[in-house]
C-alpha cells in the first residue's frame, strides 16, 4: 500500500509540476480568453484526482470506478467546454467562424473507446477473480 501510494503521489505531482511549467511557458497565448485558465485547470485537478484515485486502488475492482468517471469526465468535459462545437470570434472588423465538431467527435469517440476498453478489463478482472475461488 505505501509503494502504491508513494507512486500515485509521484504521478500526481509531475503531471500537474508538468502542466504548472507548460501553462507558463504557453499561457500567455490564451491570456484573451476570459476563463480559459480555470476551465483547464480544473479539467487538470480532476482528471489527476482521478487517476491518483485508480492507481490508489490498483489491482481491485475500485480501479476501474475511477477509470470508468475519469473517461465519463473526459467525454462530459469536452462536452461542456466545446457545447455545439462552433464559435464566432471578432477580430477588429471582421467575425471568423471556427468550426470544432470533427475535433468533438473524435474527442468523443476516443473517450467511448477508452470506456469501452475499461469496462472489459473490468469484466477480465472479474472473470480471473472468480475462475481463480472456483479452483
Amino acid at each position: 500500500m505505501i509503494f502504491r501510494a508513494s507512486k500515485a503521489t509521484i504521478i500526481g505531482s509531475v503531471l500537474y509540476a508538468v502542466y504548472v511549467i507548460l501553462w507558463q511557458r504557453l499561457g500567455f497565448m490564451f491570456m484573451s480568453l476570459p476563463g480559459f485558465q480555470q476551465m483547464v485547470e480544473a479539467f487538470v485537478v480532476t482528471y489527476v484526482v482521478l487517476l491518483v484515485g485508480s492507481i490508489l486502488t490498483s489491482g481491485t475492482i475500485y480501479q476501474y470506478f475511477f477509470s470508468v468517471a475519469k473517461a465519463l469526465f473526459v467525454i462530459g468535459y469536452v462536452l461542456f467546454s466545446l457545447k455545439t462545437g462552433v464559435f464566432e470570434l471578432p477580430l477588429g472588423g471582421i467575425s471568423v467562424s471556427v468550426d470544432l465538431r470533427l475535433f468533438l467527435m473524435v474527442a468523443m469517440l476516443l473517450g467511448l473507446l477508452g470506456l469501452a476498453k475499461t469496462i472489459l478489463q473490468a469484466i477480465d478482472f472479474m472473470s480471473a477473480r472468480s475462475e481463480s475461488v472456483v479452483v
